[in-house]
């Protein structure tokens, strides 16, 4: 009997301590098999206009989901005003990929440039106010508030629509002190082909309806805010 409890409180040794080390490895194993990034490089052609990156991108991004390093950010608006239909959009967030929050860039920044077809997007309160490159803070949290949402220390990837909000909150980060090479503009989710699609748009028996839901999003209440008075 006394052979007995021994032989089972060693088993029971064993299979804690091959738990721990598989438990062990596993982690290890998730955090060594990071793959090295290349470093930001922008496309050519109409692409690169937007700053959309060359190696990663809405081909490639499935490859670079999940990093511990990483934050992944969709900068466009649940229902954009803008009519981006007119160019092969929807103003309706439809989609997204699995692991990306959304961060509305039109209320970070006044957004301009926008193709004459799209028309006039969200004009409400910013973060932000851009002008000819420069940004300057419209409330006390402004920053405060912008590096919560992108933190410094994390490899940055940004999609939205098309490209172009992704592109406008790169060059925004940039200018107000990120690092560029750690971050991506990986382009448009109307574009996404890959594995991790997760579906916000329902269209049934006619009638189309948006599980919003579903969308990991963070809301800026500028009611909550200090504003500047920057006249």
């Amino acid at each position: 009997m006394k052979n007995k409890i021994i032989y089972l409180s060693v088993l029971v040794i064993l299979i804690i301590s091959l738990g721990v080390s598989i438990f062990y490895n596993l982690n290890t194993n998730s955090e060594n098999s990071l793959k090295e990034l290349p470093k930001p490089e922008v496309s050519e052609g109409l692409r690169g206009t937007f700053g959309i990156d060359k190696n990663i991108n809405e081909s490639t991004i499935d490859n670079y989901l999940n990093r511990s390093d990483a934050v992944y950010r969709d900068m466009r608006m649940l229902k954009d005003p803008g009519n981006y239909e007119a160019i092969g959009g929807d103003s309706y967030l439809s989609g997204f990929v699995k692991g990306f929050e959304v961060v509305p860039l039109p209320y970070l920044i006044n957004v301009s440039g926008l193709p004459e077809e799209v028309g006039d997007t969200y004009i409400g309160k910013t973060l932000f106010t851009e002008k000819d490159g420069k940004y300057t803070p419209n409330y006390e949290e402004s920053m405060d508030v912008l590096e919560y949402l992108f933190p410094k220390d994390k490899v940055i990837f940004l999609m939205c629509g098309g490209g172009g909000y992704a592109g406008m909150t790169k060059n925004m980060l940039i200018a107000l002190g990120w690092e560029e090479d750690k971050i991506y503009n990986v382009g448009g989710y109307w574009y996404y082909n890959g594995s991790n699609n997760v579906k916000v748009k329902n269209e049934s028996n006619e009638k189309t309806t948006y599980d919003f839901w579903k969308i990991a999003y963070h809301d800026i209440d500028f009611t909550m805010l200090h504003e500047i008075n920057n006249e």
